[in-house]
């Protein structure tokens, strides 16, 4: 195994000595996008997310939400947090408050193992800003594209409940409290530092966590160009396509595989190829479940520092894209939303990164009141079944 790693590497670094135009041009594509996409959509919500943490809202939630997440996905309330900022902004934040929370020690490795399979989902604003707006010309699309893949999320939270139970102790059921969440609070904003030293430890690990991403986005960009101009993606493609009985063409195979390894440039690349809505809303909604190797990578990056295995995640995310595939086309046949509009090439640029800012900002806005509200509820329900 280690000699086959490093054969694959010698192998990369011979074309990209071979091919170094070609190797610069798509570096250049991918930094593109991270500036021009990437860092603005996505930095701010990292340093809201780690501002949260260190004012303590997770464990605030962790006591109010326990009720609730405990009986639906064998989880500790602290989770809420987790699903609620991978939903508000995407990968790879779940993997990284994940991690973050089994260092802690708040979560059991297989709880972490279960929480990481169902919290790695693309954010709002780039299913409607970058894929609906951008790629399909056609904003409402987004509704089918990002309830299918929410849907197929939250399922997936499901059926990993069961994950592990065996190995599990059995915890004793608890009731939510406003005044031990907010004692909890409280004990953890006894520290001594300020509001600037606050901003600048989440700025601090923002800073890092964006600069991670956006190194293995450009280096996938350079693998996927690689692939296209050695031909080997052709060849896989073909292959694709011959196994497929000739029911998907050479193309669409391509596009597929593009997908395969990189979220975005499959996207991009599948609406291009498919020729119908379905199709076109159907492999979309597979490679957004799916979320690419590059994102494999990212997630391996971060538990590489815990005891989190990543078979789990990669089970997870094979789950998620098949359910999200088949929901796409249950919505799409029973929904009325208007699909008229003309596919348009991805271009970036500042109307792209503020659509996505706004429509992440909006669901960050909607996932904090849900979770009150369901806090509100479960205060009530306990009042009514203690009478």
């Amino acid at each position: 195994m280690p000699f086959l790693r490093i054969l694959l590497f010698l192998i990369l670094a011979a074309c990209m000595f071979i091919y170094p135009q070609e190797v610069l041009s798509s570096a250049s594509k991918g930094l593109t996008l991270w500036v021009n996409y990437i860092l603005p959509a996505l930095f701010p919500f990292f340093i809201v997310s780690e501002l949260l943490l260190q004012l303590g809202l997770v464990n605030f939630l962790g006591v109010l939400l326990e009720p609730l997440m405990r009986p639906v996905f064998r989880l500790p309330g602290k989770a809420s947090f987790v699903l609620a900022m991978t939903h508000t902004s995407g990968i790879p934040i779940g993997a990284i408050l994940t991690c973050k929370l089994r260092k802690n020690g708040d979560i059991t490795r297989i709880e972490g193992e279960r929480l990481l399979a169902f919290t790695s989902n693309p954010s709002p604003g780039f299913m409607f800003g970058a894929v609906a707006s951008g790629m399909l010309g056609n904003p409402a699309l987004g509704i089918i594209i990002a309830g299918s893949v929410y849907l197929a999320n939250l399922l997936v939270g499901l059926i990993f409940r069961n994950y592990g139970v065996s190995s599990e102790k059995a915890i004793p059921r608890t009731y939510s409290s406003w005044r031990k969440a907010l004692r909890e609070l409280k004990n953890l904003q006894q520290n001594n530092k300020t509001i600037g030293a606050l901003l600048a430890d989440a700025v601090r690990e923002s800073t890092s966590t964006i600069i991670l991403v956006g190194g293995y986005i450009i280096f996938f960009s350079v693998i996927t160009h690689l692939l296209t101009v050695t031909h080997l993606s052709s060849v896989l493609a073909d292959t694709f396509h011959f196994l497929s009985a000739e029911s998907i063409s050479v193309l669409e195979a391509n596009a597929i595989i593009q997908g395969f390894l990189e979220t975005t440039l499959g996207c991009n690349a599948a609406v291009q190829a498919f020729s119908s809505l379905n199709s076109k809303i159907g492999v979309l909604a597979l490679l957004l479940g799916w979320g690419g190797i590059s994102v494999f990578a990212q997630v391996s990056s971060f538990t590489a520092s815990t005891d989190l295995r990543l078979l789990p995640f990669v089970a997870g995310r094979t789950i998620h894209s098949i359910l999200a595939l088949l929901i796409s086309q249950l919505l799409l046949k029973f929904s009325n939303i208007p699909t008229s509009g003309l596919p348009v090439q991805l271009t970036g640029g500042d109307a792209s990164w503020l659509l996505s800012l706004r429509w992440s900002s909006l669901y960050f806005c909607l996932c904090s009141l849900a979770l009150f509200f369901i806090v509100f509820m479960i205060g009530i329900w306990k009042k009514v079944h203690r009478h």
